[in-house]
């Protein structure tokens, strides 16, 4: 599969809000940046990401419901349609995604499908394969969570660049 370009990457910084924990850290938003190819889609986005050390993958829609997850980062390879997503919860802002974009979200960050949630085919991964948990801002889930993103690694390698350009050069610890 081939990167079709690299226009700036869209940063996004989501602040806690009391019910969401979101990050310091943006979510980064590549725009058009895939290639999609006709024949197995899915496979070519997840062997992108799997290059550069970005497993546990899946393949499916988008959850339409605000959760997050306390125990990774995650990217979206989105390989068909399109969709609105809202990031941070309920007064976070509301990003336009569709076929050949790409999104890095930070652990902690709440994300929700606004539209259905099989509108958009996308590839989700993580670093290092690491396993992830969903959390949905309910009453209990804090402190534990905010201790379990306290944890997590920096990514050592973007997951469609490695570790020249993208969230290497943007996430800090």
């Amino acid at each position: 599969m081939n990167i079709v370009k690299l226009e700036p990457i869209e940063q996004i910084t989501l602040l806690d809000d009391g019910k969401f924990p979101n990050s310091l850290c943006p979510a980064l938003l590549y725009r058009n940046v895939l290639d999609i190819p006709s024949l197995f889609p899915a496979t070519h986005v997840k062997q992108l990401f799997a290059r550069n050390d970005w497993t546990n993958s899946w393949d499916s829609g988008i959850f339409e419901y605000h959760h997050y997850h306390s125990t990774t980062h995650k990217v979206l390879g989105i390989y068909s349609g399109k969709t609105t997503l809202q990031l941070g919860g309920e007064n976070g802002p509301k990003i336009k995604l569709q076929k050949g974009d790409v999104l890095v979200i930070p652990a902690g960050v709440a994300h929700r499908n606004l539209g259905n949630e099989n509108d958009v085919g996308c590839v989700s991964a993580y670093p290092r394969g690491r396993s992830y948990d969903v959390n949905y801002g309910k009453p209990g889930e804090r402190p534990g969570t905010d201790n379990n993103i306290s944890k997590i690694p920096l990514p050592t390698r973007d997951p469609l660049f490695g570790g020249s350009k993208g969230l290497i050069k943007v996430w800090k610890p």
